[in-house]
């Protein structure tokens, strides 16, 4: 039985996860029709409801860091989610990645030890679901690009980084490494909120994750 999450709705087998319990209340605004709070335990704000196609989701934050989301995961495992999107942002590293860019994990390096804890040594990636991954593509039309990530324990200033890494984040090696033992459908979809310095301003990133979760709706609704 799930000791963190502690539901208060039905929990549906499709999930969209996202770090922040703001931003999963915005996309529980967003997305569902008639959201209801699914948790609150914890302060991992959860909601549960139907999107205009009829299909049940589940928008759940996981809090702060990998293992936050790998443990929040498998909670949900066990309340029956079978497939689920990362919706969150990331750092940029390659100058041609830009912010408020729609970035779609093709695979994500680990880059911080806590992901052993879920089979991944450092310098191993973890690659997203394929099916959800094209899917994603599809409903993004272009407006998104196809990127290797890595994922931190902390993002410091110096960061080590192997070639072809075009962004960082806190969450997607260990959230994939975590599914691919737990058996689900897992796929990552990242909002540059950090490049050269700069940070995207809020309004700016309410629309990128508006964007971003309806794409992930999308594909979830199939």
């Amino acid at each position: 039985m799930p000791t963190r999450l502690r539901p208060t709705a039905p929990i549906a087998s499709d999930a969209i996860l996202v770090g922040d319990p703001g931003r999963a209340l915005l996309l529980a605004q967003e997305l569902l029709g008639q959201p209801k709070m699914s948790n609150h335990a914890r302060g991992l704000w959860g909601y549960s409801g139907t999107t205009p196609a009829g299909c049940g989701l589940t928008i759940q934050s996981t809090g702060m860091g990998g293992p936050s989301a790998a443990l929040v995961l498998g909670e949900l495992a066990g309340l029956g989610v079978r497939r689920a999107i990362r919706v969150g942002t990331c750092t940029a590293f390659d100058a041609c990645v830009g912010l408020g860019d729609l970035l779609i994990a093709s695979e994500a390096v680990a880059r911080g030890g806590s992901a052993s804890s879920f089979g991944l040594e450092l310098g191993e990636s973890a690659t997203p679901d394929p099916s959800l991954t094209e899917a994603l593509e599809a409903a993004l039309a272009g407006q998104s690009s196809l990127r290797v990530v890595a994922s931190f324990d902390a993002l410091p200033e110096s960061r080590e980084r192997g070639p072809g890494e075009a962004a960082g984040d806190m969450q997607t090696a260990p959230l994939l490494a975590s599914a691919r033992l737990l058996g689900l459908h897992v796929a990552a979809l990242l909002i540059v909120a950090e490049a050269s310095g700069a940070m995207l301003d809020k309004d700016d990133l309410e629309q990128a994750e508006r964007r971003a979760g309806r794409a992930a709706r999308t594909v979830l609704s199939t």
